[in-house]
Parts: structure tokens; C-alpha cells; sequence
């Protein structure tokens, strides 16, 4: 065997190692990747599920609970795609495209969960920018055409608009009955600044006039507050002689 046989035989042994190790690598890299798109596309489908479930009925629509369904879908066959054996995946299909085929006749059965808290303000804010997050990655994912992704994120930014007006609202409404016109005066002048300050003021002009109405009314009622009662005015008015007539004394004693 010559040197350069030996040399070469060598050479190709490390570059298999190499090649072996490289593959090796690979194959690593890719169940490394598998399991974090299981991960991920896990997440996805269970935030899906939490907004669609919990979503306050007053705004949950037949049109957005479609839009959740068909969004639940796409992960759902991603799945499948790792996992093609995966008897409760298709399973889960099956009903969710039965779902779907309903169109706007997909049923919605989230209750009504009026906002009447801070803390409850924030959770639905919550749920609408995770709802925020799963339309633009269905988006970027080409799942979604562009138009739509572009009509939900604006239907997303209506509802938080309204979900400011319930709170402030309900806020109002709420110290009236606990007597605190004050605080009542507050939450709606809140509203009221809110909704002017919208880009697009003229769609919640009902809105608007509603609130300004509340804030003209308590107001009113805040100023009664203030107003001096009839023995008030009568103490008063003593006090008020009684000064004069002092002054008057001291006056004829110094000319």
C-alpha cells in the first residue's frame, strides 16, 4: 500500500466521521425542532380554546366565533402533519369542520360577563391581544389572506373601544347606587375623554352622548351636594349681620 493510498484512505475516513457526525446533527436538530413546534403549536391551540371559551358573550360574534374555529383548524392539521397517526387529531378535525361548515350558523353560547371590575377589564384586554397574536401569526403563516387579518385586527381594536365604555360605565352606574357621585363623576368624565379621543370619534357618537349625558346629570347632582342647606343659609346670614353691626360699632366709636 503506498503513502498516498494510506493518505487517502485518511483523508476519507475523517470526511465520513465528519459526514456521520454532520448527519448525526441533523437528525438531532430536526427532533429538537419536532418537539418545539409540538410545543408551540400545544400553546396555540389551548389559547385558541381559552379565548373562544371564555370570551364575554356581549362581544363574542357568530362571525369571531368562525374565525376562532376555522384559526383552531389550521393548528389542528399542523398537528396532524407531525403526528399523522394521531386518532383524537383527526378526530378533532372532523368536529371542527362540521363546525365550520355551519358558517354564521355556528353556534355561540359564551354568557354575558358584565365588566364591572378593573381586574376583569384586564383579563378580556388579555384575550384580545392573544387574539391579536394568533391573527397575525396565521397571517404571517399565509393561513389568513391579508384583507381579512387586516378587517379582525381593526374589529379587535372596536371591541376594546367598547369594553372601555361598559367599564366606565358600569364604574359610574355603580358608585350612583353607593351613593358617591362623586366617583360616579369621575369613571364617566374617564369615558367621556376616552371616546373623544378616538381616531375615529363619529362611530361612537351614540356613545359619546350617552356618557356626556350621565356626567351633565352628576354633575348636577355633585353641585346639589354643595349647595349650602336652609339652616346653613340662615347661620350665615346671622354670622353675617352680626359682622356688619360690629363694624358698624367700631366705626361710630373711632369718628
Amino acid at each position: 500500500m503506498t503513502p498516498l493510498l494510506i493518505t487517502l484512505l485518511v483523508v476519507a475516513g475523517i470526511a465520513l466521521l465528519i459526514l456521520i457526525g454532520y448527519l448525526n446533527n441533523v437528525v438531532e436538530n430536526g427532533k429538537l425542532e419536532r418537539a418545539r413546534l409540538k410545543i408551540e403549536l400545544a400553546d396555540r391551540l389551548r389559547r385558541c380554546g381559552e379565548i373562544s371559551e371564555t370570551f364575554p358573550g356581549q362581544y363574542m360574534t357568530p362571525g369571531l366565533k368562525l374565525l376562532l374555529t376555522r384559526l383552531e383548524l389550521n393548528v389542528n392539521q399542523r398537528q396532524l402533519a407531525l403526528d399523522k397517526h394521531n386518532a383524537d387529531i383527526k378526530a378533532r378535525i372532523a368536529e371542527v369542520e362540521a363546525l365550520i361548515a355551519k358558517g354564521e350558523q355556528i353556534p355561540v353560547n359564551n354568557p354575558p360577563n358584565p365588566i364591572l371590575t378593573e381586574a376583569k377589564a384586564k383579563d378580556v384586554r388579555f384575550l384580545l391581544e392573544a387574539l391579536h397574536n394568533q391573527i397575525t401569526r396565521a397571517a404571517q403563516e399565509g393561513f389568513l389572506p391579508a384583507l381579512e387579518a387586516k378587517h379582525w385586527l381593526k374589529e379587535i381594536r372596536h371591541i376594546l373601544v367598547l369594553l372601555h365604555i361598559e367599564f366606565f360605565n358600569n364604574l359610574g352606574q355603580q358608585a350612583l347606587q353607593n351613593e358617591q357621585p362623586g366617583q360616579a363623576r369621575l369613571a364617566f368624565e374617564r369615558g367621556v375623554q376616552y371616546l373623544r379621543k378616538q381616531p375615529e370619534p363619529k362611530v361612537y357618537e351614540e356613545q359619546l352622548t350617552y356618557l356626556e349625558k350621565l356626567l351633565a346629570r352628576v354633575n348636577a347632582q355633585v353641585l346639589d351636594q354643595l349647595a349650602p342647606t336652609e339652616d346653613e343659609e340662615n347661620e350665615l346670614t346671622e354670622g353675617l349681620k352680626t359682622d356688619d353691626e360690629e363694624t358698624w360699632k367700631k366705626k361710630a366709636m373711632y369718628d
